[in-house]
């Protein structure tokens, strides 16, 4: 048997890939809604049963707003979605009116850094929610693999934010993801990681709203007007399973 045909088998695994080439089975994905973003990441979205890492300076970018029509995606299919940790108050008439169920939108608040990343763990190895979004700034490698392990076990999407500053930190997620705000309004993604070659340069994308830079000193001022203004969202929690 030659050497190609014994690597085969290997290279049909989704966790093997070869260098200048994506994955050649990849994961089950969630349209991004960005045909940019999509045609950039493996598989054409978002990944289902893997780790998303992303990373920025503070909140506000437009990293919600990157994400809510594959939460739009979700919804038409009658998924929950979980936040954990969110470092905002949420504005529920503008997430509702971004299509958002919020009947079908849980959020947990853990007092300490270490449940977050538990109270995620076990949202993914429940196997309930179809996307997970967690903040954890303090999170370790360790962590974050504790999470990609959770997330590989299920069918969701799973999410963590963390500082730009963790970059230069070994990661078992297999997407990484670095983003900031131009000065144009728009979004620049870094693909730090994927499951293929790297990208040449980062993407800009035009979000539904102008994304803009929040500094740190300014906490209730986030990813406009989905935080930060208005009516806060508070939910009580309830059975994923309802």
């Amino acid at each position: 048997m030659g050497t190609s045909a014994a690597l085969s088998p290997l290279l049909a695994r989704p966790d093997i890939w070869r260098g200048d080439q994506f994955a050649s089975a990849p994961l089950p994905v969630l349209p991004s809604g960005f045909a940019d973003l999509d045609a950039a990441l493996p598989g054409g979205g978002w990944p289902r049963g893997a780790l998303t890492e992303i990373l920025l300076d503070g909140s506000g970018v437009g990293e919600i707003s990157l994400l809510l029509p594959a939460l739009q995606t979700l919804r038409a299919g009658g998924g929950w979605t979980l936040l954990v940790a969110p470092p905002f108050p949420l504005h529920a008439p503008a997430w509702l009116a971004a299509g958002i169920d919020l009947a079908r939108l849980v959020i947990v608040s853990p007092a300490r850094a270490d449940e977050a990343l538990w109270a995620a763990e076990q949202a993914l190895a429940s196997h309930a929610p179809g996307a997970v979004l967690a903040w954890a700034p303090r999170a370790d490698a360790r962590a974050v693999r504790r999470l990609q392990v959770a997330a590989a076990g299920s069918m969701a999407a799973a999410f963590l934010f963390r500082p730009a500053s963790a970059r230069s930190e070994a990661s078992a997620a297999p997407l990484r993801l670095a983003l900031a705000a131009t000065a144009q309004g728009e979004l620049e993604v870094e693909l730090l990681k994927r499951r293929g070659p790297p990208l040449a340069a980062p993407l800009r994308l035009a979000l539904r709203r102008p994304a803009k830079v929040i500094s740190r000193e300014s906490p209730r001022e986030y990813d406009a007007p989905l935080a930060g203004s208005g009516p806060a969202l508070r939910l009580q929690p309830q059975p994923l399973s309802a």
